[in-house]
């Protein structure tokens, strides 16, 4: 049985971590896509308010199986 995965990117963001980030994006993308094999973290960015961390961002490719 051939298999056939796609490649989708998608950023996320979380007020608290990296790591929530990563959840959010994830349970995102498993509401839409189906098959979901992995993720690969590509980048990782901050955003800075007041001299503070305000937001963690995550820029991350999702794996899928396609459907037959």
């Amino acid at each position: 049985m051939e298999r056939v995965a796609r490649v989708t990117e998608i950023i996320a963001a979380s007020p608290v971590s990296f790591e929530e980030a990563i959840k959010a994006g994830f349970e995102r993308a498993n509401r839409t896509l189906r098959n979901i094999t992995g993720l690969r973290v590509l980048e990782q960015r901050v955003a800075v308010e007041d001299n503070r961390i305000s937001e963690y961002r995550v820029r991350m490719e999702v794996i899928f199986l396609l459907e037959a």
